[in-house]
């Protein structure tokens, strides 16, 4: 039996399954619902595709045997372009026939009147899909993909052509197929019927678009100032970046473990209690200002509401995001060609700048990029700091949760920031594109990385460090938060906020979680755990597919992956919600509803890191392996992965962290069984419980740092067999 026959045989058994095994329709407490396996399985409930068929009358599920009973003939058959061909046809015959048959009927009967009047009233509808159609979705997916293989598509390498086909299918239901539904909806009526005169109306809205602010005459319009706090942003938290990541890689500073444990903590904290800590110093009532307006009779001032705040929260929050794309970017610069710049003669800053420095700009653009969207996408600073300054985000929020009621300006207010983002993708692409940047090969590399100039090595330090002192000062202040009566009001030492939050109990020697907080935190972390993992494999996977394949609809594709990053967490939620919340898809109040936000909506920081890596890494690395008859999944398993540590680390760490401290995008997912840590403060905050959320936040972010380093003992670290140490500025 040959390779092609193995996959067959494999993606057919998974079809037995999802037809004559698995339940066809979802079961209301998940696939092992006691109640729902009573009668298994022969219930309406529980019982698979066949016996729906023949026991229950629905055949609008016959075709999909038909499919894969053509599937199976084409098994039975040598390999042939006739057997690819009737692959292809089975394969997507049967996933399409499965969605439309799923769409078609809902459980209240048919769903399109046109349907109703061809083929009549069904005496009975039909529940969402359950874990025998996301079986068999799965196996026609991959016989329509081993079709393309045995055509000679893509060189005919089958998993390559099942990775892009099931990356295609995952995140068009996942992030095309819900901000869909949301647009759809945003423009009908109540009665379904179209309705533009919203959209007409945001087109002008000088609230969204005036530019009085240039000529002096009043304030620029939300989409402005959302765009240009975007661009600051980016700019400071990509510099930053850079300047930590140069301090880490090319110095001899003695803490740098310290200082790049530092640079995370802004990731590991919920982005409100930065804004609180930010209010708490420089507020009119903060310790600073009450400082300076002791000692220099300055009078307390509201400089840190509006755009000053924002942006000061966001660089806080969203350097630790571009130092992680860094970091691994300036390790992996070629010692051998900075040594050869300084053989012929140049020196340290010119072979900074004329070497080195090219050498990160993919590193340097995707740092910019995702500092960018995320900018564009950030709720929590602007909600806590934004004064009478709104950004898109926030407005988009109150147009669907306020008062004012108005889907189709939220939904107006979405693509303005879709287009924000499109441009910003466009130019890095135009910026970088015909460009190389690789500098790890299959040859032998062991030079030593030189120094930073002197003066760029002072100018960074004075930079660093006194930016590593403030950020250890906000998080003092957040610690010491959880351990007084009243923050801010009466500072007497209790750890009152703690045992409410985590006591424990015994009862017959086992312990007893009877804190608060318990039931919110472990949920937290098995989603967290989960999710981490799934969207580093992805996100990875994905880049190898961009950056070393060539297929159509390559860019479009590279693009559809930062769309989820790009829209607000809240109209993420909400569009999860219209989408997932009926039949065929109903996935709301479950766990892997959140699983799939955190995944798709982490996942393009795993791609760009992935992305920035990868440039680095000769073509020759894996046509050697592949020449050795090593297929492709070995290739990436033991050549491609290997040297991608840097970037997985960054993955999992960021997707990790991300799962744990989102708060926008999963604030309208959580049910009373999964709900997670950041809606728990959330709701604590709303209480004026304020000891208990930053002693909660405080746990989290210590048990966040145990399992990021966790993760990097896990991955390990990448060997390029280079020496690890820096040419000192005096040997130079």
């Amino acid at each position: 039996m040959d390779a092609s026959d193995k996959r067959l045989t494999v993606a057919l058994g998974l079809g037995a399954i999802g037809l004559a095994i698995l339940p066809w329709y979802a079961m209301p407490d998940g696939l092992f619902d006691p109640y729902g396996f009573a009668d298994y399985p022969v219930s309406a409930e529980a019982g698979p595709a066949i016996v729906q068929i023949l026991g229950f009358a629905h055949w609008q599920l016959a075709p999909l045997l038909l499919a894969f009973a053509a599937a199976v003939a084409a098994r039975l058959r040598k390999p042939s372009p006739f057997r690819a061909n009737l692959l292809i046809l089975a394969g997507a015959a049967g996933f399409l026939l499965q969605l439309a048959q799923g769409f078609a009927i809902d459980f209240r009967g048919w769903t399109w009147p046109v349907a109703e009047t061809m083929f009549g009233a069904l005496s009975a509808g039909q529940d969402s899909m359950g874990a025998g159609a996301a079986v068999t979705a799965a196996c026609f997916l991959l016989l329509f993909s081993f079709g393309l293989a045995e055509r000679g598509v893509l060189r005919g390498d089958a998993f390559v052509v099942a990775s892009i086909v099931g990356l295609a299918s995952l995140v068009t239901l996942f992030v095309f197929y819900p901000v869909g539904v949301m647009l759809l909806s945003s423009v009908q009526a109540p009665d379904g019927s179209m309705e533009i005169s919203g959209l007409m109306r945001n087109l002008k809205d000088t609230s969204i678009w005036s530019l009085d602010c240039i000529i002096g005459q009043g304030r620029c319009g939300t989409a402005w100032n959302t765009l240009f706090l975007a661009t600051c942003t980016a700019i400071g938290a990509t510099g930053l970046g850079l300047l930590f990541a140069l301090v880490t890689a090319r110095t001899n500073f003695r803490y740098k473990k310290a200082l790049r444990l530092l640079t995370v903590l802004p990731v590991v904290t919920p982005p409100f209690v930065i804004g609180l800590a930010l209010i708490l110093m420089f507020g009119r009532s903060g310790v600073v200002t009450q400082m300076f307006a002791h000692l220099f009779g300055v009078e307390a001032g509201r400089w840190l509401y509006g755009f000053p705040g924002i942006w000061l929260a966001q660089v806080l929050s969203f350097t630790p995001v571009a130092f992680l794309v860094l970091i691994g970017v300036v390790q992996g610069v070629s010692p051998s060609m900075e040594e050869a710049s300084q053989t012929l003669r140049a020196d340290r800053w010119r072979t900074f700048r004329k070497v080195s420095l090219p050498l990160m700009t993919p590193g340097l653009a995707n740092a910019f990029l995702i500092s960018f969207v995320e900018s564009l996408a950030d709720f929590g600073n602007p909600l806590v700091l934004g004064g009478s300054r709104g950004v898109l985000a926030t407005e988009i929020y109150f147009a669907i949760v306020g008062a004012q009621s108005d889907p189709s300006r939220a939904a107006f207010l979405a693509l303005v920031l879709l287009t924000f983002t499109l441009g910003a993708f466009l130019i890095q692409r135009l910026w970088l594109s015909g460009k190389n940047f690789a500098t790890v090969t299959g040859k032998a590399d062991s030079g030593i990385n030189i120094a930073l100039p002197r003066s760029l090595a002072i100018f960074a330090y004075c930079v660093v460090l006194p930016w590593a002192f403030f950020t250890l000062t906000i998080y003092a202040m957040i610690l010491f938060g959880g351990f007084v009566k009243v923050w801010g009001l009466d500072h007497s030492l209790t750890l009152e906020h703690y045992l409410r939050a985590f006591s424990i109990s015994f009862e017959g020697g086992l312990p007893v979680w009877t804190g608060l907080a318990w039931n919110s935190f472990w949920t937290t972390m098995k989603i967290a755990l989960v999710s981490a993992p799934l969207t580093t494999a992805v996100g990875l996977l994905t880049a190898y597919l961009i950056v070393r394949q060539r297929f159509v609809g390559r860019g479009v594709f590279e693009f559809a992956l930062m769309i989820s990053f790009a829209i607000p967490g809240t109209v993420i939620g909400i569009s999860y919600i219209l989408a997932f919340n009926l039949p065929p898809i109903e996935l709301t109040g479950t766990a892997l509803i959140l699983i799939a936000c955190f995944v798709f909506r982490n996942m393009p920081v795993g791609v760009r890191s992935g992305i920035a890596a990868m440039s680095q890494l000769d073509k020759s690395l894996d046509e050697a392996s592949l020449t050795l008859r090593a297929n492709t999944p070995r290739t990436v398993r033991r050549v491609i992965l290997p040297l991608l540590r840097p970037a997985a680390v960054s993955a999992l760490v960021y997707s990790f962290v991300r799962s744990i401290t989102s708060v926008s995008a999963i604030i309208f997912l959580v049910s009373a069984e999964y709900n997670l840590a950041t809606t728990y403060i959330v709701g604590l905050v709303e209480n004026s419980q304020y000891g208990v959320a930053i002693a909660y936040s405080s746990v989290l972010i210590v048990v966040m740092f145990v399992v990021i380093n966790g993760f990097q003992v896990l991955v390990g670290k990448r060997t390029l067999r280079r020496e690890d140490r820096i040419t000192s500025a005096a040997a130079a």
